[in-house]
């Protein structure tokens, strides 16, 4: 059988657990070695960025290894992209998902991609973000399950 690669966007949640190891690190891992376009929007790297750089700050991390991290995101095996969701989906997915502003992003910049790339798969931890990528026909990588689940 002949698969087709994948497109797989990735928001800050999934990016973290590649960094850091948590409880989805393993899948993340597992995700990355799939054949295809990973695709790093210029929000994740911003979110990102400020997560490993309050973490330097409140003396988490030493610089060699916040170095170590940028070098990372700089030459891993992702796709950078710079994109502006469709602003008219914004407004539509505003009303119809309650997201943060990130989310919301997210959400709107899955959706404008997926225009052009109907295989688009979302990669995400964040609850919130997962039901509304369903509810808009995205596809999810990974299952999300409540809190009490997990």
């Amino acid at each position: 059988m002949n698969r087709k690669p994948v497109v797989i966007y990735w928001d800050s949640s999934a990016l973290l657990s590649y960094l850091f190891k948590d409880k989805h690190s393993d899948l993340v891992a597992e995700k990355i070695r799939q054949k295809g376009v990973h695709l790093l929007p210029t929000l994740t790297i911003a979110e990102v960025y400020t997560v490993i750089n309050r973490l330097q700050r409140e003396h988490h991390l030493p610089e060699m290894v916040v170095e170590s991290l940028f070098d990372i995101l700089e030459f891993g095996p992702w796709s950078r992209l710079n994109i502006v969701p469709d602003s008219t989906a914004l407004r539509k997915l505003a009303r119809r998902w309650p997201l943060r502003g990130s989310g919301l992003w997210h959400l709107a910049t899955a959706k404008t991609l997926q225009q052009e790339f109907p295989e688009l798969m979302i990669l995400t931890f964040d609850q919130n973000l997962a039901q509304a990528s369903k509810g808009e026909q995205l596809k999810l990588c990974v299952t999300v399950r409540s809190n009490q689940a997990q």
